[in-house]
């Protein structure tokens, strides 16, 4: 009997699916980021992949920062990793651990730690804080976001989702597909890795076939 082939589209749409259970099941999307930088190096290296969750899926709760009595192991440090995005800023979202809450109007300088800071509360475009939300730091990084100007005082909503685990290396490939988008757009990329995807199907299956025939002979 003939077996119909699935053609170029088959395994993109495998990975589709993969990724919406995913997405179901830690309520974040998208469920897997590639880390571009090493700025939480050592324990998340850049080209790392890390699985996310949504901050308020069971059992994670709300974010707790590093300075919390209760903060969690995370990565080798206390306090909860997050992903987040702040608008405008002409960068992508950002992997860093949450170091501690402040409300509009502090002067969050008292409660850092004096070797993250680049001077005092006068010296910080960001303090007094200018809302709500959070300061936070890469690990690899020696001063806190707010005090480098890498970020602002993080809001509740710029948060997308929390990092739960790191795997070293599987990174590079979704690197390597976001740069290929800026180069030549979404639709020739997807067609490209489609292609390569059916390429390496179709190869594994003659080999496979082979080895089969092999075995029988």
């Amino acid at each position: 009997m003939n077996r119909e082939r699935s053609g170029p589209f088959g395994p993109a749409v495998a990975v589709l699916v993969v990724a919406l259970v995913a997405t179901a099941v830690v309520g974040a999307w998208p469920p897997l980021v590639a880390v571009e930088s090493g700025s939480m190096a050592p324990e998340v290296e850049r080209g790392d992949l890390v699985v996310v969750t949504a901050t308020d899926r069971f059992p994670w709760g709300d974010v707790t920062g590093h300075a919390a009595p209760d903060a969690p192991t995370r990565f080798g440090d206390m306090g909860d990793v997050i992903v987040f995005d702040p608008p405008d800023d002409g960068f992508g979202p950002i992997l860093h651990r949450a170091a501690f809450p402040v409300s509009a109007g502090d002067d969050w300088t008292d409660r850092a730690d004096p070797s993250r800071l680049d001077g005092d509360c006068a010296d910080i475009d960001a303090c007094p804080a200018p809302h709500d939300g959070y300061i936070t730091y890469g690990d690899a990084n020696g001063e806190y976001d707010q005090s480098a100007g890498i970020a602002p005082v993080v809001r509740e909503e710029w948060i997308r989702a929390k990092a739960v685990i790191a795997v070293p290396d599987i990174g590079w490939f979704r690197l390597a597909v976001d740069a290929a988008i800026g180069r030549v757009g979404l639709v020739p990329t997807a067609v490209g890795v489609g292609g390569i995807a059916a390429a390496t199907g179709g190869i594994g299956a003659v080999l496979l076939g082979r080895i089969r025939s092999a075995r029988q002979a």
